[in-house]
């Protein structure tokens, strides 16, 4: 039999970092925009995590960012002549636009796929579906990298499958609306598709203020796709409310691993009807609620308590939690998680608070910031072996990012062509640190 471990695949922070407002529904995004970016210090932060993660004797895997800027994007869409010329027209005609054509969003590996590991399906095979991200411009760009890329990396040993078309019916963002419990990783589990409206909906019946990104049709549609038996998925809707206070993802308030599910009491539309059907499926379950007078939405929103990491350790059944220092800062998230920590009813022993403010800023947590695969040794040893952190790849990015990424960014800077070939250049060198030679090669095709 396989022994089975948790991949924690985080997406290096690129060079082009900024904040311009992008993601609506993103309080943080939204509150930061046009604030001064560090894509350097955003960089070091995120692999100080990743480095966090790997001392703890879990696999983590490094991968590259999606490259910028999309200027392919810039001409499909009617912007013609030079590259001055074009980002000039871009900047002075929708200063949006030229934002998401610079954007580094590809950071936030969440979003990248939806993952069903080989316990779980019908075949026995691990699957992946890339995200298409439809619901955002800056976003949805990064589908056909993320496909390349999760076949480069998994090809070998799993099943990548398309995007789903990037449709209104079958709008997907991916693990940060997918959770997965079972009582071991390698054993089978149940997969927890989280939606917010259905195709049909009225308007009357979606959130108000922020739109619902996440479909039950795309969701119904990958569990197909992974050949997930009936038994082992569920499908519950995300509450609107939530979503209107700015839960635009289901991690932003709920977190699950193993057999432990945590949640907020106003996560679903639903939460009786799902628990119930969640513990027929899975009786060895553990379910911590949380309380809205023990930590308001609004406050697990601003401290991203939920959007908080959470591992097990190599062969013992205790878990971590990585949260953001606002946790820390937040006297009702700090609360909460020092009770979980002390209960003996939980797994959960130990809290580590890291300081990954440049990402938090623009609405990504430490569990924003990583993909999770359940995959066998067997499995993991195939996969490349250069972008697995330990010390040698941590000293050569660390060097690497000090010396050559921007110290800051601000959205006007995006009219710079010299930032481009300096980007260029810090791409070619990620991919040959990484060992991924190739993998910005002949993009033109798979940029749209």
């Amino acid at each position: 039999m396989y022994t089975y471990a948790e991949l924690q695949c985080d997406g290096l922070i690129g060079p082009t970092h900024h904040y311009a407002g992008l993601s609506r529904g993103n309080v943080a995004s939204l509150t930061n925009a046009g604030s001064i970016a560090y894509p350097k210090q955003a960089a070091l932060q995120g692999l100080e995590k990743m480095r966090l993660v790997a001392s703890l004797g879990i696999p983590q895997i490094v991968l590259p960012p999606p490259p910028r800027p999309n200027l392919v994007l810039l001409r499909h869409l009617g912007f013609t002549g030079s590259t001055e010329t074009m980002l000039a027209a871009a900047w002075r005609e929708n200063p949006q636009l030229l934002s998401a054509v610079w954007s580094a969003s590809g950071m936030w590996a969440a979003n990248m796929a939806t993952v069903s590991p080989a316990c779980d399906t019908a075949d026995g095979k691990l699957h992946m579906t890339p995200a298409n991200l439809a619901s955002t411009l800056h976003r949805h760009q990064e589908a056909l990298f993320s496909h390349r890329l999760l076949t480069r990396v998994f090809g070998e040993v799993g099943v990548i499958h398309a995007p789903l078309p990037a449709c209104v019916p079958y709008t997907d963002e991916g693990a940060a609306n997918h959770m997965r419990l079972s009582a071991q990783y390698g054993q089978r589990g149940v997969e927890i598709f989280v939606y917010g409206r259905e195709a049909a909906d009225a308007p009357s019946a979606c959130p108000q203020r922020f739109p619902a990104r996440q479909t039950r049709e795309a969701c119904e549609t990958i569990a197909r796709l992974h050949g997930l038996p009936e038994e082992r998925r569920l499908f519950v809707r995300q509450s609107a409310g939530a979503i209107d206070a700015g839960v635009f993802h289901n991690d932003v308030i709920a977190m699950s691993n193993g057999p432990l599910l945590i949640y907020h009491e106003l996560a679903f539309t639903d939460e009786a009807v799902f628990l119930e059907e969640l513990t027929t499926k899975l009786p060895q379950v553990q379910r911590i609620r949380i309380r809205e007078a023990d930590l308001p939405l609004a406050e697990a929103v601003r401290s991203y308590f939920f959007n908080s990491q959470m591992l097990s350790l190599p062969g013992s059944e205790e878990m971590v939690i990585i949260g953001p220092v606002e946790c820390r800062k937040s006297e009702a998230a700090r609360t909460a998680l020092e009770r979980l920590k002390q209960s003996p009813d939980n797994p959960v022993r130990e809290v580590h608070y890291l300081d990954i403010r440049e990402s938090m800023k623009n609405g990504g947590g430490p569990a924003c910031l990583r993909l999770r695969v359940v995959i066998d040794e067997i499995s993991l040893q195939k996969l490349p072996q250069g972008i697995f952190m330990n010390d040698a790849l941590y000293e050569k990015l660390h060097h690497y990012i000090s010396v050559h990424y921007p110290e800051k960014l601000e959205v006007s800077d995006c009219i710079r062509s010299g930032l481009i070939f300096s980007c260029q250049e810090i791409y070619k060198q990620l991919e040959t640190i990484l060992g991924l030679e190739g993998m910005y090669d002949n993009m033109e095709s798979e940029f749209l």
